[in-house]
């Protein structure tokens, strides 16, 4: 009795404990520190991760076992100082994604006040991690920055105080609207991004919306992070709100989902028939009433009973529960690849196939349908003055805008993590996980190509797929070449300035966050129209389809967004083909095929043959004009000398 009495106050002390973050922002400062036979382990952490251990303990919960490789990351002996973003999972069914925010260091062991016992290398590496309710990473970072690095300048590793007080400062100053304005935005620069990647920006936006396996690589950490995360920023909302549910996974060692659904009494099968991922048809209109048994969301909505809170806890709760559409350990790693509808559509494989037979014959004319009759738009957005009203979303669980965005693509099973540890492996073949966006240093992750559908090479701005189908899907049409075109001109004009690059409206990076929003906006009021084939035409058809296969354009599709209506559909750069389309898609070809690729290294080095030959053939026919003319010279000079002695000789003879 008395053991089952202390178990009860523990989970009693660990619930109020709970409970009191969840009012809180910061949820964790906790310091991670490489121990010369353990690993890394965790040293500190206040609040304690685990209550009954205190703050020195090295216990860590089941959910985030895999902390301490996360907030110090693999090659970090490399750097003497980086930054990570990182997610990890919630520590309950009814929580969110927690957002971690790490900064590393690395110091002489010679030079601390106080050498412990343990410390017996020549370096010593710490990393002083911040673990938030809210995705606020850059905020986050500038403030821990400054405090991991008076934490060093001690020089003693014992003077905890400092990181207590950064606990209570980040608190008491972060607040609940800490999302509001740019604050989630601080450190992501989309302008650096267009820089970078150019054209294939817009690449990098459709493959996300595709929810494919994608990996970005990269190393050191923080550019890294801080590229996956610029990428995400270009979607509406997605930053602030849209990421709740993307580290909803599992330890390797923890129950099956099998074990869930048999505590819960619950069949399998029974319950993914009536996942969001069934619906009939993509056109056909979304009844709460037979999708959800019922009613219950639209009772939630309409009565107005339940608080958003307990709301997005029971979206949450099902998304955890509810197992991906091919959960089954059969099934093939590259189901989700070929984005094969039978998968999604079980009950609909015959009208699907159809409709690929018929993409397939239009797909020879999409060239001819590029060519839009109407004129182009030419009035860009301006600054967001609307006030964006949020409202828990019905089926997606996220809170959402009166657009219906973030759109709900980091959910059942499609994760974001912005770095991915070694440890972390195991989930890019997990069957429960049926797609990512993650970050990786190691370069194992790279080199196992059939676990993810395109590799994002940050340092050389490539992008590799390995299924040609996929390929096709990414193909720029010429109005998306034309916005590409026309962000790179906007912030490429006068970046050598000192003082005005990046602090104007026009090419900084609110402006290209803006156009973004237009582009998906525009692409959503376009699906929402009759006969919009031709003007769909101008995204690409065969992207269209694809993504309309998607869970995330099916759980917008099923409700309705009247503040769509006024938007103007169609492309915003649509528009008759002319001579500067020409150029744009010559230029994207050769940047882009292996074949132009190699033509233009070719002309690159021919161009510099031909100058460097050019200088040898000027150097030496100088030389040999310039030796004939001194040569000249000195013929002459000898010449002029010995006519002159002759001539004094013969005036001497006839004196």
């Amino acid at each position: 009795a008395g053991g089952g009495s202390a178990c009860t106050a523990k989970a009693l002390t660990r619930g109020r404990m709970e409970e009191g973050a969840e009012a809180q922002v910061v949820l964790h400062i906790v310091v991670v520190g490489f121990h010369h036979k353990k690993g890394c382990q965790v040293e500190f952490s206040y609040p304690p991760l685990v209550p009954e251990e205190g703050h020195d303990g090295h216990s860590l919960p089941e959910e985030w076992k895999y902390l301490p490789f996360l907030a110090l990351p693999d090659g970090a002996h490399n750097y003497q100082e980086d930054t990570v973003y990182f997610h990890l999972p919630p520590r309950s069914g009814n929580q969110k994604t927690v957002y971690g925010v790490s900064c590393y260091r690395q110091i002489d062991a010679k030079i601390l006040k106080v050498r412990q016992a343990d410390v017996t290398r020549e370096t010593v590496q710490k990393s002083v991690c911040v673990l938030s309710r809210l995705p606020l990473y850059g905020l986050l970072q500038a403030k821990l920055q400054l405090i991991t690095h008076a934490y060093f300048e001690e020089k003693d590793f014992s003077q905890i105080s400092i990181l207590k007080e950064l606990y209570e400062h980040m608190n008491s100053s972060l607040g609940g609207n800490a999302l509001e304005g740019s604050q989630a935005y601080l450190s992501l620069s989309p302008r650096d991004l267009v820089l970078h990647f150019r054209h294939k920006t817009i690449i990098l936006f459709k493959l996300i919306l595709l929810e494919k396996k994608v990996l970005f690589y990269l190393s050191p950490v923080n550019r890294l992070v801080g590229t996956l995360m610029t990428v995400l920023s270009l979607f509406p909302g997605m930053v602030e709100h849209g990421l709740a549910d993307a580290s909803q996974y599992k330890p390797r060692k923890s129950t099956s989902e099998d074990i869930v659904f048999q505590e819960h009494g619950l069949n399998a099968e029974e319950y993914v028939s009536i996942s969001v991922s069934d619906v009939s048809s993509i056109t056909s209109e979304f009844s709460v009433d037979t999708k959800y048994p019922a009613g219950d969301h639209q009772k939630n909505v309409t009565a107005k009973l339940v608080s958003f809170a307990d709301a997005a806890r029971s979206e949450q709760v099902e998304d955890r529960l509810r197992p991906p559409p091919h959960a089954s350990p059969n099934s093939s790693e590259s189901d989700w690849e070929t984005l094969d509808t039978s998968i999604l559509d079980a009950d609909n494989g015959t009208k699907e196939e159809t409709m690929n037979e018929k993409n397939n014959q239009k797909e020879v004319f999409i060239s001819d349908s590029l060519v839009s009759q109407s004129l182009p738009i030419t009035v860009q957005p301006q600054a967001n003055t609307i006030e964006t009203v949020i409202v828990p979303g019905l089926i997606s669980g996220l809170e959402e805008d009166q657009y219906g965005m973030p759109l709900a693509i980091f959910t059942k099973g499609y994760l974001c993590l912005p770095y991915m540890a070694l440890q972390q492996h195991h989930l890019l073949s997990d069957v429960t996980v049926r797609g990512f966006v993650a970050g990786a240093t190691n370069i194992l992750f790279r080199q196992q190509k059939h676990l993810s559908d395109a590799v994002i090479d940050i340092e050389e701005a490539g992008i590799q797929t390995h299924d040609p189908e996929l390929r096709k899907l990414l193909n720029l049409t010429t109005a998306d070449l034309r916005f590409a075109d026309f962000l790179v001109k906007h912030v490429t004009e006068n970046r050598d300035d000192v003082f005005l690059d990046g602090t104007g409206w026009e090419g900084g990076d609110e402006w290209i966050r803006a156009q973004f929003s237009l582009y998906i906006h525009s692409l959503l009021a376009t699906t929402l129209q009759p006969d919009n084939e031709k003007m769909l035409a101008d995204y690409g058809l065969l992207f269209v389809t694809a993504w309309k296969n998607t869970h995330n354009f099916r759980v917008w599709h099923s409700n309705k967004h009247p503040a769509l209506a006024q938007i103007n559909s169609g492309h915003p750069f649509q528009g008759q083909y002319n001579v500067s389309d020409v150029k744009l898609r010559l230029s994207h070809s050769v940047q882009n095929s292996e074949r132009g690729k190699k033509l233009g290294n070719a002309m690159i080095s021919t161009s510099r043959s031909v100058v460097q030959t050019g200088k040898a053939v000027s150097q030496s026919v100088g030389g040999a004009l310039t030796s004939a003319k001194s040569a000249m010279t000195s013929w002459f000079s000898t010449f002029n000398q010995q006519s002159a002695a002759s001539l004094s000789e013969r005036q001497t003879g006839k004196h």
